[in-house]
């Protein structure tokens, strides 16, 4: 990885103060980049540890930024991209890893949370490629979405699935779409993590309890993929969507081993 790259750069990554998100933040400012975080609701554990990530990214000599918004409002997200660029003075990478979604079946949602659910992982991720385009052109800039196996397979209880597939329809468009400005967008589809959201999962989808250690992810090697993505090293891939699931995906039938 040519790490030079990343020096003096400056990466946004939504939904960063724990999880994948946090992985992500971790990687590129250990490559060299300065990092803005980003968490939804003041006054939360999602604040705390943003904080917590902040200082110890400045640990390794970079600069963090930690900034609270919503981004499936457009308001909040202009401000959130004027903050990244007042404080550093520019933007060069936008990580796409924000979601939020209730655990049950599409067909059982209420209004409100089939709102929230496009809103912010669908909507909310327009706002804020459309905010950021400006900014990432002058740095022929990058831009990577944070997808997941819901986009392609059916999990119980997992509405999210549909808005990672609308998304990855997105990444392809505007990497057509963005290409005259020099700005590249990919897309990191990963597999079953444990995550926050994984102590959710494995209550509605029995099934996981037979899925094989070998076969889960670590949030550092989706992390890893999405500095391949925004290195000069991925020059030559545009609107894609790589999947990082230890192979998981590719058999329709798994040695299944219960634990």
């Amino acid at each position: 990885m040519e790490k030079a790259h990343f020096k003096d750069k400056v990466a946004l990554i939504t939904g960063s103060s724990r999880g994948i998100g946090a992985s992500i933040a971790r990687t590129l400012a250990a490559a060299g980049a300065d990092v803005a975080l980003n968490y939804r609701r003041s006054g939360g554990s999602s604040e705390d540890h943003g904080n917590k990530l902040c200082e110890e990214i400045r640990s390794l000599g970079r600069k963090a930024l930690l900034i609270q918004a919503d981004i499936s409002e457009k308001e909040s997200v202009r401000k959130l991209v004027g903050s990244v660029t007042e404080y550093f003075g520019r933007l060069d990478f936008l990580v796409l890893n924000a979601a939020r979604t209730p655990f049950k079946p599409l067909e059982k949602l209420m209004e409100r949370e089939l709102r929230q659910l496009v809103d912010t992982n669908y909507i909310g991720n327009i706002f804020c490629i459309q905010e950021s385009v400006q900014e990432l052109a002058k740095s022929e800039g990058r831009i990577v979405f944070v997808s997941s196996l819901g986009s392609r397979f059916y999990n119980p209880s997992y509405p999210l699935g549909s808005m990672k597939a609308a998304m990855e329809s997105v990444v392809r468009d505007c990497a057509e779409g963005l290409r005259g400005k020099n700005i590249s967008v990919n897309a990191v589809c990963g597999g079953i993590v444990k995550t926050d959201s994984f102590k959710v999962l494995r209550q509605l989808w029995e099934e996981i309890e037979y899925i094989p250690e070998y076969l889960f992810v670590e949030p550092r090697e989706i992390a890893e993929v999405v500095e391949f993505l925004l290195s000069p090293a991925s020059r030559a891939v545009r609107g894609q969507t790589i999947v990082v699931d230890h192979g998981f995906s590719n058999r329709l039938y798994q040695p299944m081993v219960k634990k």
